[in-house]
């Protein structure tokens, strides 16, 4: 089969159409997060760069007369030159053109035809009356400035300061602008010292240490008790198994805000309030988590299980030795369903803990603290962000087999 064979064209350009789509929106879904890690490790001053820019820069700075200063790039005289800020030294300038150039409406859009220091020019007194947009008379004072030797005699368009800037490998070669919107000399460098801010000085390692801990207790309880109750809804008869169920079941149609009250006055009575224990208990038991495990645990012939009877073995080693290994994709979803409910939860940790109380922070009520003592430091908060998103997104990664491997088996079945 050759490339000019039209069915090589028919079978292969739907599927370069096709990955082409799907790697646009995949880069497209991985941007904002891309973006969220990029500013993490960025300084203050390079999160408000107009345009803004992916990768990380920091300013290149060289010693001048004891101290560190920042370098600016310009081109003088067809060379480009490397040149640092003269503190202190801002010059008044004058902005002239020929007054067919000059935008009366907004004389700082005009078309400059050179700028002077206005110390270096002649003021004559005169002035030039041009019309603007609405028919208004608007003077301009009239200069004598000196251009390439020849003294011409032109408007004043604006006026405004401008800082010098000077090489210091040679003092003699200097220059002015606008020290704001000059452009630095850059180098992209990676701020992970941002991390380390955010885990001593913001002291997000302890909020991330309660959280790991609220999570892990989350986890292994929701597994416990849902494959416990799977098993014995699925394969223990008693009276009223199905009736049970259904009313387990039922709980999931109950709002969260209608349960807000009775449990914080039940943590209240216990003693378990800005506790941690009061993150993890309430919430092992889950009707989801065992409905998920039971319908696993259906499709599993009754055969091995009555043969495994008829050895001797309990129903605790059929559970262990029989179920729990057939049923890893359906324990390792909802183990990543658990892990994502238990780390981002927020209005729980909210009520019972509170915001005072930062030795029990979980990482959502540390982000609230850190967005409002650092609002003017995007980068920091970003990085807690990051923090508080990676671990999720190591886990789905890692345990992404299992999952899919669940949803393609219950889709056969």
């Amino acid at each position: 089969m050759t490339p000019q064979n039209p069915s090589f064209i028919r079978l292969w350009l739907p599927r370069i159409l096709a990955y082409a789509v799907l790697t646009g929106f995949a880069f497209l879904m991985l941007f904002p997060f891309t973006y969220m890690l990029m500013t993490s490790l960025k300084n203050s001053s390079d999160v408000f760069h107009s345009p803004p820019r992916l990768l990380p820069y920091s300013p290149i700075t060289r010693e001048v007369d004891g101290q560190s200063v920042s370098v600016y790039r310009f081109t003088i005289d067809g060379a480009e030159r490397e040149m640092v800020l003269a503190e202190g030294q801002r010059v008044n300038f004058g902005f002239f053109t020929l007054p067919e150039l000059v935008d009366v409406d907004a004389p700082r859009e005009s078309e400059i035809l050179v700028q002077r220091p206005i110390d270096s020019v002649v003021e004559t007194g005169e002035q030039t009356t041009l019309k603007d947009s609405s028919g208004a008379d608007k003077t301009f004072d009239i200069y004598e400035v000196t251009i390439s030797g020849e003294t011409q005699r032109l408007p004043l368009a604006y006026r405004g300061a401008l800082d010098k800037f000077v090489d210091p490998n040679d003092p003699e070669v200097f220059t002015y602008a606008v020290a704001r919107t000059a452009e630095a000399s850059e180098f992209v460098e990676f701020q992970v010292n941002n991390y380390s801010r955010a885990f001593g000085e913001l002291n997000l390692n302890r909020a991330l240490i309660n959280t790991t801990i609220v999570t892990l207790g989350v986890v292994a309880g929701q597994l416990v008790t849902s494959i416990f109750g799977g098993y014995a809804f699925s394969r223990v008869p008693f009276r009223g198994r199905n009736a049970l169920f259904l009313v387990y079941l039922g709980s999931i149609m109950i709002p969260f805000v209608v349960l807000i009250i009775p449990m914080y006055r039940l943590m209240v009575v216990i003693g378990w309030e800005n506790r941690i224990v009061s993150l993890i208990v309430p919430w092992i038991f889950t009707a989801y988590g065992t409905f998920l495990i039971r319908q696993f645990f259906i499709t599993i012939p009754k055969d091995i299980e009555e043969a495994a009877l008829m050895d001797g073995a309990s129903r605790l080693r059929i559970l262990w030795t029989i179920f729990v290994p057939l049923s890893r994709p359906a324990i390792a979803t909802l183990a990543i369903f658990s892990f994502l409910y238990a780390w981002n939860s927020f209005l729980w940790p909210l009520l019972i803990i509170g915001e005072g109380n930062t030795t029990n922070h979980v990482l959502t009520l540390s982000m609230i603290r850190l967005s409002n003592a650092f609002a003017d430091q995007p980068n920091l908060v970003l990085t807690g962000a990051a923090i508080a998103i990676l671990p999720p997104i190591i886990i789905f990664i890692m345990a992404q087999r299992y999952f899919v491997e669940g949803i393609a088996n219950t889709g056969m079945k």
